[in-house]
């Protein structure tokens, strides 16, 4: 395998994963972008990019190992996600399920294939959400979400413990309230600000503190 810094981001094409491409690649790393859909602005950071990947299927996942083949991934950032609005009385299942897919089980699918290509000082961010947080919901709905995101930590929290003999840290990091499409730009903070800070709490893990709910801002987590 290539002993390269080799960073793969999914979900890269835009907001808060295209800017944590623009800063890898700044940092002179082997930037890989992951995506339904590429985008012009990630093809100008991008090494490479690997498109057309449904990371929830089973034939999206065999798309990106081939992709990876004989890299060694340094970081593996599963940012990926999807953000639906359920209120009680008028709950969509459907949706429920497909955020399920998508912000749980597509990282965890991601995780387990991508963990053969990782060792001793690689680093799994799980971009999660404050949402998924049961100690700090003080205003319910979002039925879908929290609940996804919830699934999240839970699996980031089995994954570092499990990796960990293998010198693999893992941590669960929310973004902050960030102004992307997925709010309709309604955040309080820019992609930028949150990328920066999503940044540093990567270079700060270490196995010490694997496992751990942070917010970009350096603020611990409840679960």
């Amino acid at each position: 395998m290539s002993d390269s810094n080799v960073v793969v981001i999914t979900g890269a094409n835009r907001g808060i994963g295209l800017e944590l491409a623009r800063h890898y690649a700044a940092e002179g790393c082997e930037f890989i972008g992951v995506c339904r859909q590429s985008s012009e602005e990630l093809a100008g950071v991008a090494g490479q990019v690997i498109d057309g990947v449904d990371v929830t299927t089973d034939a999206g996942i065999d798309k990106l190992k081939s992709g990876l083949a004989g890299k060694r991934i340094s970081l593996l950032i599963n940012n990926a996600g999807l953000l639906q609005d359920e209120q009680l009385g008028s709950i969509d299942f459907d949706s429920i399920r497909t955020q399920m897919e998508i912000n749980a089980y597509a990282p965890l699918r991601v995780a387990e294939a991508l963990a053969p290509l990782m060792g001793q000082g690689s680093k799994i961010a799980n971009i999660t959400s404050r949402m998924g947080s049961i100690a700090d919901n003080d205003s319910g709905g979002r039925y879908g979400y929290r609940a996804s995101k919830a699934a999240l930590n839970a699996f980031g929290k089995s994954l570092a413990v499990d990796l960990k003999p293998r010198g693999i840290a893992v941590a669960q990091l929310h973004p902050g309230y960030v102004k992307t499409r997925m709010v309709n730009f309604g955040g309080l903070i820019t992609p930028e600000e949150s990328a920066r800070g999503l940044a540093e709490r990567i270079a700060n893990l270490t196995l010490e503190n694997t496992g751990s709910f942070w917010h970009s801002n350096g603020e611990e987590l409840p679960w």
